[in-house]
């Protein structure tokens, strides 16, 4: 397996750990629930202030590099948006097989 083929391999491993996990907190606690736990108290909203300010810079990053390669980021912002980082991983995923 060349370099390029693991990178990408171990992005799907994360990504698909992330969306089980995601999953599981669903389960677990429902959309509210997810949104009131993160918002419980002080160091769970600098969890999600921070989680959001570097998700908006990966969708920033996504928005210039397709621009740059002729493509469209919008289903991996619209992914960022309805899931967190599956987004910016599904990416990853997409950009280093296109170069592969």
């Amino acid at each position: 397996m060349n370099r390029k083929n693991l990178v990408t391999f171990l992005l799907a491993v994360v990504l698909i750990d992330f969306l089980a996990l995601t999953g599981y907190a669903l389960w677990e606690l429902g959309l509210i629930g997810v949104f009131q736990a993160a918002f419980a108290n002080p160091a769970t909203i600098l969890l999600a202030v921070d989680l959001t300010l570097a998700l908006g810079v990966g969708c920033f990053w996504m928005w210039s590099d397709s621009k740059r390669r002729g493509e469209s980021a919008l289903p991996y912002i619209l992914l960022t948006a309805a899931t967190g980082s599956a987004g910016p991983l599904a990416y990853l995923i997409k950009r280093s097989r296109a170069s592969a």
